[in-house]
């Protein structure tokens, strides 16, 4: 870092010797930019790109300006894209890069990725199909280009333009990623081979994405491969201790296999990286009442979704399945009148609702003939309720 920050002083001091120098102050917005000094970068780079020569009236920019010094509108585009908000501006510099010199390919590149940031796909394709014009054999254009048209949801068409990547480049790293996910999830058993040969070759890239371990468990999944699904599983989250996915579909996974109390850890580690993951927060309260008899914690859970999400019926169906675990017959009855009146035809909802009305008829009759607490403990006898799955 010393070495790096004496180089920036050589290059600030080279810049008051030579003020005129673009490539200079290039240089020096690159290197504050490494440095996170980011609001003099762009002052630098501004100060480059105004001492860019304005062709004469009526000429083009191609033939007076040099290559290197159009890097000077990716550097600062680059820069400011960082913030979001600032995402038109960034575009607005890619296309002024590209009427100086329209074969500039890396710009059409870049600005492609600003387009799909601001949700115009359709931009976004028209420049990557000008890219591949000038240069059809670009793997990271037609890779682009794939990504597009899965935010289009045109999931054949992505597919081919993965596999041309491809072939241009056969281990090019995103292409086999997106491609055996895309194969994973739509190509059928007798495409998931090629989606487990290509995550296999990701296995060996130097630095290996944690969805390479998740889709290689979900490909073991889909295979009802349940002891291979855990390892990668498992391993996914060791990468990544917050993979929503990941820590999910292991921990649901365990929960199936009859080992609730192995899911439960990953559950916690789920809502403590995601408090608001519903269907993580559903599994956790029922591990709660069905294996480790905490009804306090299940209460909690199923209240705690129902604050992100006043109408969830799941959740709050599963919240009178408290009450009726605690014997709280007229609150458990008052509750499943809510559930039924958001959600009227659940069948489950509407028996368990006549149940627990039968139930209470039972206690009032009861209480009529004997105690109190041979009443209570008759109601605690009878009145399990199952969680719909």
């Amino acid at each position: 870092m010393f070495i790096f920050c004496k180089n920036r002083r050589l290059r600030i001091k080279r810049l008051s010797v030579e003020p005129n120098d673009i490539g200079a102050y290039i240089n020096v917005g690159r290197t504050q930019t490494q440095l996170g000094m980011y609001e003099e970068a762009e002052r630098a780079f501004r100060k480059a790109k105004d001492l860019l020569p304005r062709p004469p009236f009526g000429e083009g920019y191609e033939a007076r300006v040099a290559p290197s010094h159009l890097n000077v509108f990716l550097n600062l585009a680059t820069l400011i894209s960082r913030n979001g908000t600032r995402l038109e501006e960034a575009d607005k510099l890619y296309q002024e890069a590209i009427r100086m010199r329209s074969d500039y390919v890396e710009a059409y590149i870049n600005r492609g990725d600003i387009l799909i940031r601001l949700n115009r796909t359709r931009e976004a394709q028209d420049v990557y199909e000008k890219a591949l014009q000038l240069d059809d054999a670009n793997a990271d254009i037609h890779y682009n280009l794939g990504v597009v048209f899965l935010e289009q949801r045109k999931t054949d068409m992505a597919m081919i333009s993965f596999e041309k990547a491809l072939k241009i480049n056969p281990r090019h790293e995103q292409a086999l990623l997106n491609s055996a996910i895309l194969i994973q999830e739509e190509g059928g058993p007798h495409k998931r081979k090629t989606a487990y040969q290509r995550l296999q070759m990701l296995l060996e890239a130097k630095d290996v994405n944690e969805r390479v371990y998740f889709h290689l468990g979900m490909l073991a999944m889909d295979e009802k491969n349940f002891t291979l699904a855990e390892k990668w599983f498992r391993k996914a989250v060791e990468f990544r201790s917050d993979f929503r996915s990941a820590l999910f579909n292991l921990a649901l996974l365990l929960s199936e296999a009859r080992r609730p109390k192995d899911a439960l850890p990953f559950l916690k580690q789920l809502r403590q990286y995601h408090p608001d993951h519903v269907k993580g927060l559903i599994l956790l309260g029922d591990i709660y009442i069905n294996s480790i008899k905490d009804l306090d914690a299940a209460q909690e859970c199923y209240e705690s979704i129902l604050r992100y999400e006043r109408t969830n019926v799941q959740a709050l169906h599963n919240l009178c399945v408290v009450h009726v675990e605690r014997g709280l017959m007229e609150e458990a009855e008052l509750c499943l009148e809510k559930a039924s009146a958001l959600a009227p035809n659940e069948q489950y909802i509407t028996q368990h609702l006549d149940i627990v009305r039968t139930r209470r008829q039972q206690m009032l009759r009861r209480n009529s003939k004997v105690n109190t607490e041979r009443s209570s403990s008759n109601v605690n006898q009878d009145s399990a309720l199952n969680l719909p799955t």
